[in-house]
């Protein structure tokens, strides 16, 4: 296992795969990640899940603002040599004048069975179309977003009331088991890239915070795959008296009503075919509250419409 790899991630999806090679026994000469950024309610800077597992366990950090027209990456590299560079969740496009760089490519896991979802948020965007299917693909990046060849593909059934997190943590597991093989297949020279299908491609646009404001006239189903679809960040919404209510968890339920209207002691809140019952619940400023402990100081009751 001489071969160089270089390894490009940000996000938590991505850790159990550095993870994995780096356990295996795979040398990665250096990590990129995207660079450290402020908090929400202060100045203090965070870095990146991928930056603190790789200084955890003493690996090489660069972090650039951007890859675009960065000569002084751009040189470091050629003067590295890569065999292979792996790109999971970085976050940042990888420009065209890199990608002949490495012996064997630039190798994506990408949260999807492409050519569906290309693009930055696939796991919310399938679990919020109700799809009942999503997986990984393996694929060769190219210059076009998310449409280089692919070589393998492993699926993932989305169970009911499954929520982002949950989905990307066995997406996640799933790329980390499966990476070993291909890249001992790509090294030995067996392994084939095919072209996606781009006629059938989709796209997974970043989610944007105003998405997650809840519309009590869509169907139940479609209201709880908002809520499981945008867990944890940015949350799906309703507003009461000015203030935001982020709704966690919820299930669906039979009563009938006007769509917004609380018809229950226990929360369930018609939409415009079904209900939802509330589960977990955040009053916006405030913490995480399982229904029951809610209830007990709500102002919002049974009759009222949120709508």
């Amino acid at each position: 296992m001489s071969q160089k790899i270089v390894f490009m991630g940000t996000s938590t999806f991505a850790v159990p795969i550095l993870k994995s090679l780096y356990q295996n026994g795979y040398p990665i000469s250096v990590v990129y990640t995207q660079p450290p950024k402020k908090s929400n309610r202060g100045q203090k800077l965070n870095k990146s899940p991928i930056n603190l597992f790789s200084e955890n366990i003493s690996l090489e950090v660069r972090t650039p603002q951007s890859l675009k027209n960065n000569n002084e990456e751009l040189l470091y590299l050629k003067e590295l040599k890569p065999d292979l560079i792996i790109v999971v969740s970085y976050g940042q496009i990888i420009p065209k004048n890199f990608l002949n760089i490495p012996k064997y490519g630039f190798l994506n896991v990408h949260a999807s069975l492409l050519p569906k979802w290309r693009g930055a948020a696939p796991i919310q965007r399938s679990i919020m179309n109700l799809d009942r299917e999503t997986g990984i693909s393996i694929m060769k990046i190219n210059e076009n977003l998310d449409e280089g060849p692919v070589c393998n593909q492993y699926s993932l059934n989305i169970l009911e009331n499954m929520n982002s997190d949950q989905v990307s943590e066995k997406l996640s597991t799933i790329a980390s088991e499966k990476i070993l093989d291909i890249l001992d297949n790509i090294y030995d020279g067996d392994i084939e890239f095919k072209d996606q299908d781009h006629s059938k491609a989709t796209y997974a646009k970043k989610i944007q915070k105003i998405e997650g404001k809840i519309d009590w006239n869509d169907n139940a189903e479609k209201i709880i795959g908002k809520i499981n679809g945008l867990y944890p960040y940015p949350g799906a919404y309703f507003s009461f008296n000015g203030e935001r209510y982020k709704i966690l968890k919820a299930e669906k339920s039979n009563t009938m009503g006007k769509a917004g209207s609380i018809v229950s002691e226990n929360f369930e809140i018609c939409c415009g075919e079904g209900s939802i019952k509330v589960l977990s619940i955040q009053r916006e400023g405030k913490r995480v509250q399982q229904i029951n402990e809610f209830l007990l100081g709500s102002q919002i009751k049974k009759g009222f419409n949120i709508a």
